[in-house]
């Protein structure tokens, strides 16, 4: 098999691959793996980047969308560790774990640098391009939790605390753009809760 075909069916597993935070507060199996995580926040970012550049702001979009798919492909290794993890492992063994898995799924790629590179930017948020991916995993984890207290789950007031006083070292016109819509999300929780 070749080295392309072996990376696509190794991440062919986030498809299926539930995200713990859920599971975690007694959602069932299935609520959202980690592929459907990938897609929203790519279009998320997609179209806050979108919208950045149509305000007269130098955006890649195609690099926002390389790095919204690729940021989580180490967890087809290390799996989806939730935000309690840390608590135990430490935010540096956890990052390191990570880094380490992405780097081993990539390795045999002809493009593997390009793929480090931008797994790199993005954890470490060294553009602008990484940081408007950054706001779009926290944004549509937002939707998600919108949609499931909308379909009558409770409990889920901790994700929230996220949009309270976000920091994604945005500036300018891409800051207005990510807390106008974190501002969207809140007002659309507000109306049911």
């Amino acid at each position: 098999m070749s080295e392309m075909l072996s990376t696509l069916v190794e991440l062919q597993r986030l498809k299926r691959l539930d995200r713990t935070g859920w599971t975690l507060r007694g959602l069932p199996n299935g609520t959202e793996s980690v592929g459907a995580h990938s897609f929203g926040v790519a279009v998320t970012a997609m179209m806050i980047a979108d919208e950045v550049r149509r305000e007269g702001v130098e955006v890649d979009v195609e690099k926002v969308i390389r790095i919204a798919l690729l940021h989580d492909w180490s967890e087809a290794r290390v799996g989806d560790m939730p935000r309690t993890g840390t608590l135990y492992f430490g935010a540096d063994v956890r990052k390191q774990a990570e880094q380490n898995a992405f780097n081993d799924i990539v390795a045999s790629l002809t493009s593997a640098a390009v793929y480090q590179r931008l797994y790199e930017e993005y954890e470490y948020r060294e553009s602008l391009e990484a940081r408007l991916v950054k706001a779009a995993d926290v944004i549509d984890l937002l939707i998600q939790v919108l949609a499931l207290e909308r379909a009558g789950a409770r409990g889920l007031d901790e994700f929230w605390v996220v949009a309270e006083q976000p920091d994604f070292q945005l500036q300018g016109t891409a800051k207005t753009t990510v807390e106008g819509l974190i501002g969207e999300l809140k007002n659309a929780r507000s109306e049911f809760v």
